[in-house]
């Protein structure tokens, strides 16, 4: 099966560096058509109807976020391919979006397209596209915001406010959610720690990061605690106690 690919990038070299990384390290990917700006890329995918995107998201006049804002499907998987942008790089992160840093590594390359090429021949709806649109359009209401959590079966869309805690093991992370259900995702507790700290959730050891709005109290009886709503302690190391408290204390 070849996968159909249309790459966008407001500069032609790097189009150019893309197309012959694919052509020699991804024999699977056949690209079909290249574009130079974010209204031309619209052109060529509603013509193509590509199975993959690689998209540029800082372009004169339209972003690549403006682009797939002005999409109303997303049958495609999409790989950003960026200079490193801080907001970017988070709302991805949120949506389990891959993304490769230019200048592109050919082993990241050759891993963000085999896990996108395992997901077109499922060719499904791109919920985490969906998601992705979804923090970028209401990036001032935190408690719609979504994160896409991926475990072996599925990848869930949960929302931040439902989450009460997350604790880590090596390099899987566990998340304990409000309705009881826990879900283990095989990524470590650090990368939640930078998605989340801006959604109310406090690092307040190395295997725990808790969300605020859960703690009931905190206890010093046998070495400082939180204590959440739901009866479970939490241990704050030492290094923590200082941030946990001021982040308590702010709301």
């Amino acid at each position: 099966m070849s996968i159909k690919a249309v790459l966008i990038d407001d500069e032609r070299h790097n189009l150019n560096n893309l197309q012959e990384l694919l052509n020699a390290y991804c024999p699977q990917i056949t690209v079909c058509d290249t574009a130079l700006s974010a209204d031309d890329g619209t052109s060529i995918i509603l013509k193509q109807q590509p199975d993959i995107v690689f998209l540029d998201i800082q372009m004169p006049n339209k972003t690549g976020f403006d682009l797939l804002r002005g999409l109303s499907n997303y049958d495609f998987e999409v790989i950003f391919v960026t200079a490193f942008d801080n907001y970017a790089i988070q709302a991805m992160r949120f949506a389990a979006i891959d993304y490769l840093l230019k200048p592109i590594d050919i082993n990241e390359l050759q891993s963000a397209v085999d896990r996108a090429v395992k997901k077109c021949r499922l060719k499904v709806q791109n919920q985490q596209l969906e998601n992705l649109i979804h923090l970028l359009k209401s990036q001032q209401n935190k408690e719609d915001q979504r994160i896409a959590l991926t475990t072996l079966k599925e990848t869930r869309f949960i929302k931040t406010n439902e989450i009460i805690r997350c604790e880590s093991s090596n390099n899987y992370s566990t998340f304990f959610l409000q309705d009881g259900e826990e879900l283990l995702v095989s990524k470590p507790i650090y990368e939640y720690e930078e998605i989340l700290k801006d959604y109310g959730f406090i690092r307040c050891h190395q295997s725990h990061l808790v969300n605020k709005k859960f703690v009931k109290s905190w206890k010093k009886e046998y070495g400082d605690h939180l204590l959440l709503f739901n009866g479970t302690e939490i241990p704050v190391s030492r290094n923590k106690k200082d941030d946990v408290k001021k982040a308590l204390d702010t709301g």
